[in-house]
């Protein structure tokens, strides 16, 4: 628990601009997940001691290389239990989030740990992100397909322009070799290492890639 509350300040450190509300809404969730996972086994034993740095901090390394615009609407292909959408959603609370996920307990957890810490810009669906008709700015993942079948299954629903402090488009956090995954993009996607982003032996090797819509 100790560990927890030390890394809890260095989001602090890291986001220096959080609310009240928002310190709260983060603080709250190591205990909800740890609730929610006595009944559903939703994260591994080993990542549950470590929340913070594996799943929030790792999520908000998205906010380090993009800040979304008041207003945009952004979707997370295969949230899971809400990630990364729960914690850019607390940090952005004038952006909306749809976080999918076609496993309906997941997306359960997703909308009492979002109801529960007061988050009123989260809508969870149920289903596949190709099935859906939302017009987006951004979408974000992690580690959940290819690049290329995330690109397949959203780029109808991106709208062209702009919402943030990038131009619309993709923002997904992944990790290993990346290189034939990438192959039909070229040189297109940027690409951040999470290491340089946040200090810590869990994210050498992960990354933060951004593709604009406007180029593919």
């Amino acid at each position: 628990m100790q560990e927890s509350v030390g890394q809890f300040y260095f989001i602090e450190q890291q986001f220096p601009d959080l609310t009240p509300e928002q310190k709260r809404q983060f603080s709250k969730l190591p205990g909800l997940y740890e609730e929610w996972n006595e009944k559903i086994n939703l994260i591994s034993r080993k990542d549950i001691e470590n929340l913070i740095e594996k799943h929030i901090l790792h999520s908000l390394a998205i906010a380090k290389v993009i800040r979304f615009d008041a207003g945009a609407q952004v979707m997370d292909i295969g949230t899971g239990g809400g990630f990364p959408g729960i914690p850019l959603a607390i940090l952005f609370p004038e952006v909306t989030f749809y976080l999918v996920d076609s496993i309906e307990k997941k997306i359960k957890v997703v909308q009492d740990i979002a109801e529960r810490i007061g988050l009123k810009n989260v809508f969870a669906i149920r289903g596949r992100a190709e099935e859906q008709n939302l017009k987006l700015d951004y979408v974000v993942s992690r580690a959940t397909a290819p690049m290329p079948d995330l690109v397949k299954w959203s780029r109808k629903q991106l709208l062209p322009g702009q919402m943030g402090s990038l131009p619309n488009g993709w923002v997904v956090l992944k990790g290993g070799d990346l290189k034939e995954e990438l192959k039909p993009f070229g040189r297109l996607p940027d690409i951040q290492k999470v290491s340089k982003i946040f200090p810590g032996e869990y994210f050498e090797g992960k990354v933060v890639i951004y593709l604009a819509r406007q180029i593919i």
